[in-house]
């Protein structure tokens, strides 16, 4: 038996934003860990991993939080570059990593939204 009917993936594509959204909600636990200080980005992971759950069981209402993450992360992530730019090139690659994964998995998501009704 595959991996693949083993996971039940019927779209690689919603799996495969499942589990950027999964990543993401554990690296914003990661960084809450070490500064409790940082309570919106333990909030991002926790819409993050609840987003992850709804495009996995393949709920209509994930695309609500694939919408609000497409906000959030954009206005994070430029907000971030914007004060931090050139002080840490680690941060500068991550943050515009995260931006232009949220807007392709934000445009798949809403693509094949279809997918998500059934």
């Amino acid at each position: 038996m595959s991996l693949r009917s083993k996971l039940k993936i019927e779209n690689v594509g919603l799996f495969a934003a499942a589990v950027f959204y999964a990543v993401v909600g554990v690296i914003s636990f990661i960084v809450l860990s070490s500064d409790i200080g940082l309570i919106h980005i333990g909030i991002i992971g926790i819409f993050s991993v609840i987003t992850a759950y709804g495009l996995y069981m393949r709920r209509v209402w994930s695309i609500w939080f694939v919408a609000t993450l497409f906000l959030v992360a954009t206005t994070v992530s430029v907000y971030t570059l914007y004060l931090l730019a050139g002080r840490d090139p680690t941060l500068d690659v991550s943050m515009i990593l995260y931006f232009v994964l949220t807007w392709v998995f934000t445009a798949y998501v809403f693509a094949k939204r279809k997918a998500l009704e059934t």
